[in-house]
């Protein structure tokens, strides 16, 4: 199993100032190829707390030259937020920079703050999304853009520098919803997941997203890469602490953010699934519920415990990707690097040793 590290620089309620962040998360991006993770990434936002990452690929420049093996991955750029030949020419030049080791990841964003921010209709967002994708990849395949969708049009340009090596197999989606899934799918795309449904739930989208990539494409589809929220130590109770105090944080960050606790995503054309968020809050015990929920899906424990919650995850999603997080809400920069090292340590040479997923558990339908 590949096994990466992912930054994400929270900084809930300004205790600090943001360039401590900076430092303290840039600290332990820093561990990641010492310690022997195999990619670093982060996560594009705005505005907000939440996330102060406004330019995914900047922050992966930086890593490119503090590395020399380490992968560089994005989860994700936002690509409705953006002009897609822009985007092309980044990844193009990160990709250069870096001797091949960018994995792309897309998404189409949430938060109605960043919809708002850079004038953009949260509706418009899939289709957005789709064409800019489209363009993207088709782009770095054959070393030019070109485009005529209802959103983007894009007259023929070379992409410089040119693209070197193809995509294919290393680019990914975060895709909460099936529609999303599909989409993905019909472009021979990978999927990024981050835990949030009943695992029932994602065997049936991933079965969908299977069937339909098979169909597209005649391959089978690349296992999936999932992100989760990790603290490990020695002491399960501690852990325990720890992941209700801080896994708990960054949930209620989640909720913050894209104002989950509003209902204006019942009614926004695309967010349908992530409007019914609105209501399990809204439901007697619905947030204590929904915490405990969250918590249940994320990686937290002893190492023999996180282990075996990881495996859980690939015998959920058949994936060969796990990105730990390690600093978020708050928590101080010694414990999440404590958390870091041990993890490094003492799980992450069990997940590497794992055999392929398609091997271990066979091929999904």
């Amino acid at each position: 199993m590949h096994v990466g590290m992912s930054v994400i620089f929270q900084n809930p309620g300004e205790t600090v100032p943001d360039r401590n962040v900076y430092a303290d998360d840039l600290r332990l991006a820093r561990l990641a190829e010492p310690l022997g993770f195999e990619s670093i990434w982060s996560v594009e936002h705005h505005f907000t707390d939440y996330t102060m990452c406004p330019d995914v690929f900047q922050f992966l420049s930086y890593m490119a030259g503090c590395t020399e093996r380490v992968q560089l991955g994005s989860m994700v750029c936002v690509l409705p937020w953006h002009d897609p030949m822009r985007v092309a020419e980044e990844i193009a030049m990160l990709d250069n920079m870096s001797g091949g080791r960018v994995i792309l990841g897309m998404g189409r964003g949430t938060g109605r703050v960043e919809f708002e921010g850079f004038r953009v209709d949260m509706p418009e967002s899939r289709k957005r999304f789709a064409e800019s994708a489209e363009m993207i990849l088709t782009g770095l395949e054959q070393g030019y853009c070109e485009y005529d969708g209802e959103f983007v049009r894009q007259p023929r340009k070379d992409i410089r520098p040119r693209p070197f090596k193809t995509f294919r197999g290393r680019a990914y989606a975060a895709a909460v919803s099936s529609e999303s899934a599909e989409i993905m799918a019909k472009m021979g795309v990978g999927i990024l997941i981050v835990p949030q449904k009943p695992w029932k739930t994602v065997r049936e989208e991933l079965a969908t997203y299977r069937s339909t990539f098979r169909e597209a494409t005649g391959e089978e589809p690349p296992p999936p890469m999932v992100a989760g929220w990790t603290y490990v130590d020695k002491s399960a109770d501690k852990a325990e602490t720890m992941a209700r105090q801080y896994i708990g944080g960054y949930w209620d960050s989640i909720i913050k953010h894209y104002e989950f606790d509003q209902p204006h995503l019942k009614s926004t054309p695309g967010y349908e699934f992530h409007g019914q968020m609105y209501d399990r809050l809204n439901a007697p015990g619905g947030m204590d519920k929904m915490t405990d929920f969250f918590l249940s899906l994320q990686v937290w424990g002893t190492p023999e415990q996180v282990t075996e919650k990881v495996m859980t995850i690939q015998e959920n999603t058949w994936c060969d990707g796990f990105m730990g997080v390690f600093s978020y809400a708050g928590m101080p920069i010694d414990d999440a690097e404590a958390s870091c090292r041990l993890f490094a340590a003492e799980v992450m040479p069990g997940l590497q040793a794992l055999a392929p997923a398609y091997d271990r558990l066979g091929v999904p339908a």
